[in-house]
């Protein structure tokens, strides 16, 4: 309470909620005090309890970026004897079943609520810069459709392993804090970078890519007609093409932040999914090949017209 303006606000809160025989009122008030006085310094506290010093942090980060890649590589190699443990390839060893709207919800969520409190509660020293801001600006555009708009979308889908549900998790406060902290205080572009064929090309193939795993996923939701159930091959969009078109996008969209974004942090995020997200698409081409004796045998498992 050593600050004049703080022991204010906290004088004239005590002194309006005095008279309230709701005594649970003063704490509230006195809350949403700290909270408006307080953000930036909380936040900041708590990072430099975390760190000796920003060269640190930013040390730490970026080898969080290399074991990234290093478990992407492990990941690989996993994933070359066993499938994805999620939908219809999921089994009881993993742990019981977490409903799919839920997980969904949870496991994505922290990919937001962490970056959101990096952005808006610490100084945030690069987020004043045009290339910083409109990075971070692609990062919450897929997770505000994916954690806020997506799991309530979703229609039927089998329940998630709790053990899957758990790594998704612990991926989305890794990564989430990985990708914001960096963008948000330790980027630094060149003035022109916004207008360098990378950034422009790297944002392009991102804009693709997130339409393309919006629209492939409407086309997915949209598969079976009211009262019906099963499997039905999926038709339109890209899916004309690749058995994967929501995969695809998704390894686009990440792609293209890894060219605009130019660092360790962003390609790791790109590597990891690419590895887990093809070797989902590979998994379902040849679930779709055995499952359907009509299914289009032109059509790959990820990319048109090659694999």
């Amino acid at each position: 309470m050593g600050n004049p303006s703080v022991w204010g606000v906290w004088k004239s809160s005590v002194s309006v909620c005095r008279g309230n025989s709701a005594s649970i009122q003063v704490f509230i008030d006195l809350d949403l005090c700290f909270v408006r006085v307080y953000p930036h310094a909380n936040m900041d506290s708590l990072l430099s309890r975390l760190f000796s010093s920003e060269e640190e942090e930013l040390y730490i980060l970026d080898c969080m970026g290399y074991f990234m890649v290093f478990m992407a590589a492990c990941t690989f190699v996993t994933l070359l004897f066993e499938n994805v443990p999620y939908g219809r390839y999921a089994t009881s060893k993993y742990g019981f079943p977490v409903n799919v709207r839920l997980a969904w919800f949870i496991q994505e969520l922290p990919a937001f609520l962490v970056p959101f409190c990096l952005v808006f509660w610490t100084s945030s020293a690069k987020t004043s810069e045009l290339p910083n801001q409109l990075l971070i600006a692609m990062y919450f555009c897929h997770y505000v459709q994916r954690s806020l708009i997506y799991p309530f979308l979703i229609r039927g889908g089998k329940p998630t392993p709790f053990v899957s549900f758990v790594l998704a998790i612990v991926f989305c406060l890794y990564n989430g804090y990985m990708q914001i902290r960096y963008l948000s205080h330790y980027a630094e572009y060149p003035a022109h970078w916004v207008t360098h064929p990378c950034f422009i090309a790297g944002s392009a193939l991102w804009l693709v890519g997130w339409l393309m795993n919006v629209h492939s996923d409407h086309i997915l939701r949209n598969l079976r007609k009211p009262g019906e159930t099963g499997y039905k091959i999926p038709t339109g969009g890209v899916f004309e093409y690749v058995s994967g078109a929501n995969f695809l996008g998704e390894i686009t969209e990440w792609a293209g932040f890894a060219l605009a974004g130019h660092s360790i942090h962003s390609i790791s995020f790109a590597v990891f999914t690419t590895v887990v997200l093809a070797s989902r698409a590979v998994a379902h081409h040849k679930w779709y090949l055995n499952k359907f004796e009509d299914y289009p045998k032109t059509r790959k498992a990820l990319i048109p017209f090659l694999f």
